[in-house]
């Protein structure tokens, strides 16, 4: 039988480091790739706690000159800044909440590089996420499932994959713990071994995300009327992409209980804020949905749902109720659902499929 041919999506990170290591383990050839994705001087990031700075690149190009493996780094800044960069604008001027994280993975990891390897004759894209891909005889249909460490599942970001893009996908780390990954590193002297986790957005620095607005855009954001949900005036906003739904720190406003920001007007320029109750929501619509384990759905269907990566999975009922808008209805009301995240549906170990809370 042929080898089959992988490139390995090297970060420059103990996880990616392992995953590299697992797959030369299997006798297949194998390339490493790190993706140049932005100028540090240009986004001024803190090296020290992203990803894809000078040094990750260094580590990963120690890692793949241990394993004797061919190492490129691959220059897809432009297709970062319009596919990313970009979209976490226009999603935060538009009021929303975008997670840059899950646009990476669709549009440049999955998309741009799984195309790049394809190109230069490379059957796989491998990575260091933790999560498992599965192909059932039943049905031969390729399906998410969750880590085995489910402290480190990340099926989360990676629920817009389509069949196409799982076929030529594989996880190594799916079957390991975070813990076990770090052992094999030690095993094999990686320089990434104990090397901390990539933090904050990548190429925001230390999460100021408002300042990398302003600077990138060279734009103030307009001010405009903090209000009650009964439309009572309180106060003024500092433009309404400083703030998140369900913040209630840093409002700017002395009231005798604790209010939350509920939603964000942007065609009165208004910020609505109110009590915890008032935070409180049952549904969402969805929309530019990706599912998975089955090609449509028929009627209500139950599923778990995260509508944040740090929820709990909550049970819900999935309907599609047009052509590309899905309602998403819970069996208890969830706080601070905010548009511009990503709502993820399971069922069991497996995704069913995920959007965009709209």
């Amino acid at each position: 039988m042929q080898t089959k041919k992988v490139m390995v999506a090297m970060s420059g990170g103990v996880d990616s480091s392992v995953a590299a290591y697992l797959i030369k383990q299997q006798a297949l050839e194998t390339i490493g790739a790190t993706l140049k994705l932005f100028n540090n001087v240009d986004v001024a990031v803190d090296t020290a706690k992203t990803c894809c700075s000078l040094r990750d690149v260094e580590d990963a190009r120690a890692v793949a000159t241990r394993l004797d493996i061919p190492y490129y780094v691959l220059n897809f800044v432009d297709y970062f800044k319009n596919d990313v960069i970009e979209r976490f604008i226009a999603s935060y001027q538009a009021a929303q909440t975008p997670n840059p994280c899950i646009d990476c993975n669709r549009y440049i990891k999955f998309e741009k590089m799984l195309m790049r390897a394809r190109e230069i004759g490379f059957d796989y894209l491998a990575t260091g996420h933790y999560a498992q891909i599965e192909q059932p005889q039943a049905t031969g249909r390729y399906l998410l499932k969750k880590a085995r460490d489910i402290s480190k599942d990340q099926t989360y970001f990676l629920y817009c994959l389509t069949q196409a893009q799982l076929a030529q996908t594989i996880f190594p780390l799916g079957q390991l713990s975070k813990q076990e990954v770090r052992q094999i590193a030690s095993a094999q002297n990686f320089v990434t071994a104990q090397k901390q986790e990539s933090q904050d957005i990548c190429f925001v620095k230390n999460s100021s995300y408002v300042d990398f607005i302003k600077r990138y855009t060279g734009e103030e954001p307009p001010k405009g009327e903090i209000v009650d949900k009964q439309g009572k005036v309180l106060g003024e906003h500092q433009g309404l992409y400083a703030y998140t739904i369900g913040q209630r720190k840093k409002i700017g406003l002395a009231l005798p209980t604790p209010h939350y920001v509920c939603a964000k007007d942007m065609d009165s320029n208004r910020l609505i804020i109110g009590s915890k109750a008032e935070l409180m929501q049952k549904t969402l619509i969805a929309k530019d949905v990706n599912l998975i384990s089955c090609a449509t759905i028929q009627g209500r269907v139950k599923v778990l749902a995260k509508a944040r990566y740090n929820q709990t999975e909550q049970p819900a009922w999935l309907e599609q109720i047009d052509q590309d808008s899905y309602l998403v209805e819970f069996e208890q009301a969830q706080a601070a659902i905010t548009p511009g995240q990503a709502v993820v549906f399971y069922q069991g170990e497996y995704v069913l499929g995920g959007g965009t809370i709209c």
